[in-house]
């Protein structure tokens, strides 16, 4: 089974598909790791983009989703996350592979911002941390090295909410094009990967 998680920041969606990886003994293909792993020059060409802030081109991309997909371990399906963001990008990905079914995780503007505006980071260390899910013993303080906890501009609100608007503009039209599963995302994690399960019927 060929799946393709999508969600808003914020929705859980990379942890629902390592959880859900595992229960099907598939792989979770998420494009960001797929880029970091990259070595040599495609690795400096990849970081030679991200410096000038720039977006990976979507034919490159697709080269390297191709070539993954051709492993074994996918023979038996896969789990897609972070990608495609626009229907440009979907529309390509349709010409190298055929997408099962879309599992959707659905949460508000209002928690993903949220859930985002608990992000801290030490200034110090670089150490990061959610003061609404994964809270520093001290709000102030690192629990590794004592730094001070700081918000970073692209976790402020303002931020979030153009992001958001982002994804609503250039990811949402892309779900009319598959057979789609609506997930709630603001249960727990627990409920959130049961209610997949049983969307999927496994």
């Amino acid at each position: 089974m060929k799946l393709l998680l999508i969600g808003p920041q914020a929705s859980g969606k990379g942890t629902q598909a390592k959880l859900l990886a595992e229960k099907l003994g598939v792989p979770h293909i998420s494009t960001g790791d797929l880029l970091r792993a990259q070595t040599g020059e495609i690795r400096k060409e990849i970081d030679s983009y991200i410096v000038s802030g720039n977006l990976y081109p979507n034919e490159k991309m697709l080269k390297i989703l191709k070539e993954r997909f051709e492993r074994e371990d996918c023979n038996e399906g896969y789990i897609l996350d972070g990608f495609p963001r626009n229907l440009k990008q979907a529309e390509m990905l349709d010409e190298i592979t055929k997408i099962d079914k879309v599992i959707e995780i659905d949460i508000s503007d209002e928690e993903a911002v949220r859930r985002l505006g608990g992000r801290v980071s030490c200034e110090n260390c670089d150490e990061g941390y959610n003061l609404v899910t994964i809270p520093p013993k001290d709000p102030d303080k690192c629990d590794k090295c004592g730094g001070g906890l700081v918000i970073r501009d692209d976790d402020k609100e303002d931020a979030i909410r153009k992001r958001l608007g982002i994804y609503h503009g250039d990811t949402e039209p892309i779900l009319a094009r598959y057979g789609l599963v609506k997930i709630n995302g603001e249960q727990s994690i627990e409920k959130v990967q049961e209610e997949i399960v049983e969307s999927l019927g496994v």
